[in-house]
């Protein structure tokens, strides 16, 4: 009587832990680079020609709650709780995933190289691009908020130029969707840092942007 009870409270422990396996969701995965530039947006490439534009991104500086791979949704409503999504991801820490995607967008759009992780002569000049993102607020179901400066300054030149942006999107409800307007913030953002390059070498005498 005693082996039967045993294996009967075993056998219902065992389908107990398939059901919870069963139950839980796999991770999501998501990233901050645009598939691809739209080509209205895109100046003409500088690759090949005698004198290439090299872009460069800092490390870029984030509120100490958003520098981890999961998702940080806030309570909608003006609430002051935040969500950490566990099953909801960057594809790599949301700082590093920031930084690839600004640093892809800004090349991709000025036709220049992207060294940030290397590949350029010291001899070269680069416009080396540091990016504070002040504010990254997102609401399922409502929007994105994000408030990016940043300053802009040729390696060879002692002028720095100093930038800031506001941004907002709304959203549908889902992780999908919140991450969908978490990179069109960030093509955006990269959007206008490339015209503050592109500023920046128009006029050499610019300290601010006007975007």
């Amino acid at each position: 009587m005693k082996k039967n009870l045993a294996f009967g409270f075993g056998t219902a422990a065992a389908a107990l832990v398939m059901l919870a396996g069963c139950a839980s969701k796999p991770d999501s995965y998501y990233t901050l680079a645009s598939p691809v530039v739209v080509a209205a947006d895109a100046a003409p490439s500088t690759l090949g020609s005698a004198t290439p534009l090299y872009i460069e991104l800092a490390p870029v500086a984030v509120p100490e709650r958003l520098a981890r791979p999961q998702m940080v949704v806030r309570q909608p409503n003006g609430s002051v709780q935040v969500e950490v999504l566990e099953q909801h991801r960057w594809a790599s820490s949301f700082e590093n995933e920031l930084r690839d995607a600004l640093a892809g967008g800004i090349a991709g759009r000025l036709g220049a190289l992207d060294v940030t992780k290397g590949g350029r002569q010291t001899s070269q000049p680069v416009w080396r691009v540091a990016v504070q993102l002040r504010q990254f607020d997102a609401v399922d179901g409502g929007r994105v908020d994000a408030d990016f400066s940043w300053t802009l300054r040729r390696s060879d030149e002692a002028r720095t130029m100093v930038c800031q942006l506001r941004l907002s999107e709304a959203v549908g409800g889902g992780m999908d969707a919140v991450a969908q307007g978490a990179q069109r913030v960030t093509a955006a953002a990269a959007a206008a840092m490339a015209r503050s390059v592109s500023a920046a070498q128009a006029n050499p005498a610019a300290t601010a942007c006007t975007l």
